[in-house]
């Protein structure tokens, strides 16, 4: 279709954005050489139907609008002929010319008029993606609160730098990629996660650039360049992927936009020489229909059925905390049969939780993990703070310890309500606590003793299972995946436990990250096109083995947004479903498209062939077709709905 020339240059942009961008700057005066091309034709046809005007006077008017509604047509068309290729805006401009030609000025008015009103429709319908994704910027504040000493003040974003401290009162938008380092606070991430629910944020979180504060107020660390925010990269990566085109839209470009169009221009030329040199035509008639015959030929809905679905899907996973980096994957996704998937930080949170509490010598077993608890509370150590937050979660509370001290390669120890107690390795308490332990650790846990001179009990700790994992899969089966693969290098017990537990389909255990990438290819091999779901960063072998990986929870993370082709903002599983669903929705319509157009170019075709069908009902089914195409494609802005298993 229409595209103006590009007349401004972005530094560092991709060119398809950059074509982008001028060509929704160039709205406005597309709409007003559109409203000129149809006054000045209604003018014209009006000045036409009075015998007493001169007959200059209706053409000057018909010759105003082709110029106004064939501006960007034939820039398009002389920027194709200047690489010696043809295309449908030749196609337009030949056929508007050819009418005025044979004294038919008001149909060729009729053509650049619909032609340019296609065009300007299109580039605003076209507009709606880039805006849903380029919106997320605007949620980046200009200005920040920079905190110097006991004093604040208001400073323009650009001028902060790593390590600056800014604070966000409530109800401000974050201006930064940062840590919290004081203040609590709910946060609202829907921009960069796709989560409505907010986050609850305390010292040591990281928040991101563009976010939504709640009600209490934060003071944040600058972690990030602020050209280099998280938000900024998920535009970047949406940007970039436009220059990435599916198989099928590289097939339309190639084939279609330029083979097709010489096919076009042969069509046309025998459709003049023929009636004039055997069946006795004359020149006038011959070439109105062969002009005809151009329009309806020309594959303008063809050429723009897929890039309009293409970016509508991606701008609907854009805004809902998938980034699809190309459309190449987005048609990838609609192929899945197989889903692999890493344990540790994908189907379950990568850090210890408190699974089991084992009471002895009659202490209860809130009474075991609230003195665990008091002693931990002073320790750094990641189990000792699993530790604490299990007593949290279950709602105890947490005595005041003091006189902590390290048991080197034991554990340690602190007076709680006067006396010492010790939390540690199960070794510090004899044989029989050992044996006890040991039945717990078999079942891949790792296990502490509490006690003071005589064990009150035993604490089991685990990688934790993400509440959503079930569901997921679930969903995952429910989409037309055929089998869910667990690949992790845990051993053989956890990893059957974990997948009996969560209804995955089979197991491979104990694997190195190159035994991962095996698998994933004799999986390709035998079944079909494999997704491969981890972190982005212990897994790239395999992600970039399968056919197509996706990263988790990946907000600020460079490894991740290098190393998968569809992003996970957040740590939500359920997701997954919804990116296949996604890839799903957008072939259906793609195929939808193609089938329509094609159907309508073949009937009008025929009609031009063998009937006499009006150069301006030509143009309407023509325009018409690829007006409808485009409104098909933009249904898939629309939120993706994953049927429930």
């Amino acid at each position: 279709m229409t595209a103006p020339a590009a007349t401004n240059v972005l530094a560092g942009q991709p060119s398809a954005l950059k074509e982008e961008l001028d060509e929704l700057a160039a709205l406005p005066t597309m709409i007003r050489l559109t409203a000129t091309c149809f006054l000045t034709t209604a003018i014209g046809w009006v000045l036409g139907s009075i015998s007493s005007v001169p007959a200059w006077m209706p053409w000057l008017f018909y010759a105003v609008a082709f110029v106004s509604g064939g501006w960007y047509t034939a820039q398009a068309a002389w920027d194709s002929l200047r690489q010696r290729e043809f295309d449908v805006n030749f196609l337009m401009i030949v056929a508007a010319l050819g009418a005025a030609a044979v004294g038919q000025p008001r149909e060729g008015a009729i053509l650049m008029f619909l032609f340019s009103l296609s065009n300007t429709l299109e580039t605003y319908a076209m507009g709606r993606t880039h805006r849903a994704v380029h919106a997320l910027l605007a949620m980046a504040p200009d200005e920040a609160t920079l905190i110097v000493g006991a004093e604040t003040r208001r400073v323009a974003v650009e001028t902060l730098s790593i390590g600056d401290l800014v604070r966000v009162r409530p109800g401000e938008n974050i201006p930064v990629d940062g840590l919290v380092v004081r203040g609590e606070s709910a946060v609202n991430e829907a921009a960069i996660t796709g989560e409505p629910i907010p986050d609850e944020k305390r010292p040591g979180a990281a928040v991101f650039a563009g976010t939504l504060n709640g009600q209490g107020s934060l003071d944040i660390e600058v972690r990030s360049p602020i050209g280099d925010t998280t938000l900024a990269r998920i535009v970047k990566t949406v940007d970039e992927a436009r220059e990435q085109k599916a198989q099928a839209q590289d097939f339309t470009d190639r084939v279609i936009g330029q083979y097709y169009a010489y096919a076009v221009v042969i069509m046309t030329l025998l459709a003049i020489a023929i009636p004039l040199l055997f069946l006795d035509w004359d020149f006038q008639t011959t070439l109105y229909r062969a002009m005809a015959l151009m329009v309806v030929a020309s594959p303008c809905a063809l050429v723009i059925s897929i890039p309009a679905t293409v970016l509508s899907a991606m701008a609907n996973g854009a805004r809902n905390g998938v980034l699809f980096k190309g459309g190449m994957h987005l048609e990838a996704a609609s192929t899945i049969k197989v889903v692999t998937l890493d344990k540790t930080g994908t189907l379950t949170t990568g850090q210890p939780g408190v699974t089991v509490v084992k009471a002895l010598n009659g202490h209860s077993e809130d009474e075991v993990l609230a003195i665990a608890a008091a002693v931990e509370n002073l320790s750094e150590h990641p189990l000792a703070q699993a530790v604490v937050r299990g007593a949290k979660d279950r709602g105890i509370a947490i005595a005041e310890a003091s006189e902590f001290r390290a048991l080197t390669g034991v554990g340690a120890e602190a007076q709680v309500n006067g006396r010492k107690f010790q939390v540690g390795r199960p070794v510090m308490y004899g044989a029989e606590i050992v044996a006890a332990a040991s039945t717990l650790e078999s079942d891949g846990r790792t296990v502490i003793a509490v006690g003071d001179e005589q064990p009150w009990g035993l604490i089991g700790l685990e990688d934790t299972v993400r509440p959503q994992s079930k569901e997921a899969i679930r969903r995952l089966k429910a989409v037309g995946v055929e089998r869910i693969v667990l690949l992790t290098g845990d051993n053989h017990y956890v990893a059957e436990r974990l997948a009996a537990q969560l209804g995955v389909d089979e197991v491979h255990a104990e694997l190195l990250p190159q035994d991962k990438a095996r698998i994933i290819s004799e999986l390709q091999a035998t079944v079909g096109p494999v997704a491969m779901i981890g972190d982005g960063i212990n897994d790239a072998p395999a992600l970039t083995t399968a056919r197509l990986g996706i990263a988790m929870g990946v907000a600020g993370t460079d490894v991740a947004l290098q190393s998968a082709d569809v992003l996970l903002m957040s740590d939500d599983l359920l997701k997954v479903a919804e990116a296949l669903q996604l890839g799903k929705r957008a072939r259906r319509v793609i195929i939808q498209n193609i089938t329509f157009a094609f159907g309508v170019i073949v009937t009008l075709v025929i009609s031009a062939l063998f009937g006499n069908i009006a150069l301006p009902l030509g143009v309407v089914g023509h325009e018409g077709s690829t007006l409808l195409v485009v409104a098909n494609g933009l249904r898939l802005l629309r939120r993706t709905r994953v049927p429930k298993a």
